[in-house]
């Protein structure tokens, strides 16, 4: 696995001691390039946001991981240049199309998507996109 998509479930667990964590990072240590739409950064704060909410986690501190996700090498594409793709492919999989902009990407680029997000895996696992996804704690 060289080119990854990366989505909010897996980099969140390279800032916070998760289950999964070990794994996140192990898998994008091996990937030669890290690639994601730039909804990750929006989701990954709305992460971050709830545990501010529910007092797991200070504001400051807070800022400060956002301030080491956005030093991360990430080559982000533009949600606007993956739409056309992720709704299509929500359509076809029944999936959000926030889901869909990261698979859009993975086919774009001849990557796979990991993610810690198993019902997204499982709801692929009979569609043509399965070969596009993997599970951080499931990885070949």
């Amino acid at each position: 696995m060289t080119r990854i998509v990366v989505d909010a479930s897996v980099l969140i667990k390279l800032f916070l001691d998760e289950v999964g964590s070990i794994e996140a990072e192990s898998a994008l240590k091996e990937a030669t390039e890290i690639l994601a739409p730039d909804l990750l950064l929006a989701e990954t704060a709305n992460i971050l946001w709830k545990y501010v909410r529910r007092a797991e986690l200070t504001p400051t501190v807070v800022e400060q991981l956002i301030g080491d996700i956005l030093q991360m090498p990430i080559h982000y594409t533009a949600s606007r240049d993956l739409i056309e793709s992720a709704l299509q492919i929500a359509t076809e999989t029944g999936r959000t199309v926030y889901d869909a902009l990261y698979i859009a990407l993975a086919v774009q680029r001849q990557a796979v998507l990991l993610t810690a997000d198993e019902r997204l895996v499982n709801a692929l696992a009979t569609t043509p996109h399965a070969k596009r996804v993997r599970l951080t704690t499931k990885l070949d």
